[in-house]
């Protein structure tokens, strides 16, 4: 599919199903964002082994950009705006990490951004999305009004793409490249354990192992 049918727009920017992401949009999306966001380090501890009785392996994403994930499927998404997209502009909804995020990456490629708010939200994490340049707009703290402050927003910049925090192929592709990353540092892995939230990290995750380990060989 073409960008512009898998980025959200004003019109198209419910909670719809995103198209099915496949294991070439993850490697696609690890190639697109490589040399802007951080191959994270993998650490291990004798101590957290010997608590839980297997060897553990801990991806250390706080070492990304921005300090979160939310890093890869924010640039997977940013980096294929086509110009005339990108000269509208992009718009999210967040609490914190995936505005940041967005804002750091649409600064990347010299974009114009505005994050949507819970005005409950605390202010360290306003002033960080600020910090990158975004535009910050509050609204009341509730899922409808995150997404209808978004649209107006993306509405108000003559159309601009919105970023879903995980309900959006490119986001999921580029959460997925932590997957491919994890299997290259440490490839005798038999079971990935993943925190789940919005479910764009874990999915995109899954997808990534699935292809590389078609045999199920890690759970």
């Amino acid at each position: 599919l073409k960008l512009s049918a898998r980025l959200a727009s004003p019109a198209t920017s419910a909670m719809a199903s995103p198209p099915p992401v496949t294991p070439d949009d993850v490697r696609a999306a690890a190639a697109r964002i490589d040399g802007h966001a951080v191959r994270t380090p993998v650490l291990t501890s004798p101590e957290l082994d010997a608590a839980v009785g297997h060897s553990v392996f801990l991806k250390c994403e706080m070492f990304q950009r921005t300090g979160a994930f939310k890093y890869r499927g924010a640039a997977n998404a940013v980096l294929q705006l086509s110009d005339e997209q990108a000269a509208r502009g992009v718009v999210c909804h967040s609490s914190g990490n995936h505005g940041a995020a967005v804002a750091a990456a649409a600064k990347a490629r010299g974009v114009p951004a505005v994050v949507v708010v819970p005005r409950t939200t605390a202010p360290i994490k306003v002033e960080n999305i600020k910090s990158f340049g975004a535009k910050v707009v509050l609204c009341e703290p509730t899922g409808t009004a995150r997404a209808a402050a978004a649209e107006a927003e993306a509405r108000r910049l003559g159309g601009a793409a919105i970023i879903h925090p995980y309900n959006q192929a490119e986001v999921i592709a580029g959460q997925g490249t932590i997957g491919l990353e994890l299997l290259e540092q440490v490839p005798d892995l038999d079971a990935i354990i993943v925190p789940v939230s919005g479910g764009g990290m874990l999915t995109g995750i899954a997808v990534a192992v699935r292809g590389q380990r078609p045999d199920g060989s890690c759970r």
